[in-house]
């Protein structure tokens, strides 16, 4: 099966022609706002955690914390593509950011003051990730209205991905060294500053404003429902879904359980670990810059493809190999994560109408992330049943199959760009 590349030859391959994307106005902002946001989001859990565990709470503590961002995050997810539908992504994405900033700040003063008890933090993480909620589905709506020319629309999915490597190793880093040198108040108050940069580049736009719809006596249940039907009215949309919930479930929870494990008994700890998360960034970065320009006519097989290096990490670490052929393994599947991340998104925003693409992002992303809990509360327990090695080859197996099965299928395999949903 050829995956040819579709060439563009209006754009040159030098790299400031593939950057041409950030010559658009809201394009540029908006990535500035929202890599500054990113940043700091990105930071914001490493203080979280120390100031549990500073303020004297245990393991079981951590979980409620740790719990109450995720679980609002599965409970208002449709919702916020609902909301994003209506009102449009640049609303929803302002107050998201808006209020996340206040709660941070609020969160940093009481650490601050030394009032920071436990169910205070739960709160504030709920309220927090009640902001996440609302700010994926928008994400996912908002972006396709940011660049004018819709050659460049892969392009800017390219960027924005390569910002979310970036800020994956960056920023757990500094925040670990802010932590160190002045507490996790002050992180956390870095991140609400992040999040009023965000905000102030949201502001600033100059995008055609969704107009409110009217209610018609229309329900929330009634507008999701419509966006179900939708959602499994595209084959392609949910069979990629599917697929990324089981990896999630199988592949990168064990992974992210028992990699660090298996570095600390077998590869000599921490900065192993450390490593192999480093490189999978870079890997990452690099698949970004490769796609940068590029656009293969056949955009979901090539991204199934793609997601085949993420096999390959597990792989080296269940058989027992030494740490240069996991670090290799991790540099592939960064890479390979860019390529699939970039073309999910793309191909999702050109085919979906835009109408509908707040409440479709919210089914893809409930579906992709919503077994990823069970996988990481699993893991533990099947390893110590089964072996580390075995449940983390069992995954790497299963992501070779399932990259075989959904490539057979029809939806997947044959779809181009220009072929109508």
């Amino acid at each position: 099966m050829a995956l040819e590349t579709e060439r563009i030859p209006a754009r040159p391959r030098r790299l400031g022609d593939r950057l041409a994307v950030l010559r658009e106005r809201e394009f540029r902002l908006f990535f500035t706002g929202y890599t500054t946001s990113l940043l700091g989001s990105s930071m914001a859990p490493v203080a979280v955690a120390f100031a549990v565990l500073d303020g004297g709470g245990g393991g079981t503590d951590l979980g409620w914390v740790m719990a109450a961002r995720i679980l609002p995050v599965v409970l208002v997810l449709l919702a916020g593509g609902v909301i994003a539908d209506r009102l449009g992504g640049r609303r929803v994405m302002l107050v998201s950011e808006a209020s996340r900033g206040l709660v941070q700040a609020l969160f940093a003063g009481l650490l601050a003051a030394g009032r920071a008890p436990v169910w205070a933090m739960v709160v504030l993480v709920a309220l927090w990730g009640v902001g996440e909620a609302l700010f994926m589905p928008a994400f996912g709506a908002i972006v396709p209205g940011l660049v004018h020319r819709k050659d460049l629309l892969g392009d800017a999915n390219t960027l924005l991905g390569m910002a979310r490597s970036v800020s994956t190793v960056a920023g757990p880093a500094a925040a670990g060294l802010i932590t160190a040198a002045h507490g996790p108040a002050a992180v956390l108050l870095i991140d609400a500053v992040t999040y009023g940069v965000g905000a102030l580049a949201l502001a600033r736009l100059r995008l055609p404003e969704q107009r409110p719809q009217e209610g018609g006596g229309t329900s929330v249940i009634n507008e999701l429902r419509d966006g179900w039907a939708e959602f499994a009215a595209r084959p392609w949309y949910w069979i990629t879904t599917a697929q990324m919930g089981l990896f999630n479930l199988l592949v990168w929870a064990p992974f992210l359980i028992l990699g660090p494990l298996t570095s600390r008994r077998e590869l000599g700890g921490a900065t192993a670990w450390g490593l192999v998360m480093g490189v999978y960034g870079a890997g990452a970065v690099l698949g970004g810059l490769l796609m940068l320009g590029r656009r293969p006519s056949r955009p979901l097989a090539v991204a199934t493809l793609a997601a085949l290096g993420w096999a390959l990490p597990s792989a080296a670490f269940g058989a027992g190999l030494a740490l240069p052929w996991v670090l290799g393994g991790a540099v592939v599947a960064g890479l390979g994560s860019a390529v699939c991340g970039t073309l999910f998104n793309t191909t999702t925003q050109e085919w979906v109408p835009p109408e509908l693409l707040g409440r479709m992002t919210a089914f893809g992303s409930l579906g992709a992330f919503v077994l990823g809990p069970i996988g990481l509360a699993a893991a533990g327990p099947l390893a110590s049943r089964l072996g580390t090695a075995h449940v983390l080859t069992a995954g790497a197996l299963w992501q070779v199959a399932a990259t075989a099965v959904v490539l057979a299928l029809p939806a997947v395999r044959d779809r181009r760009w220009n072929d109508r949903p």
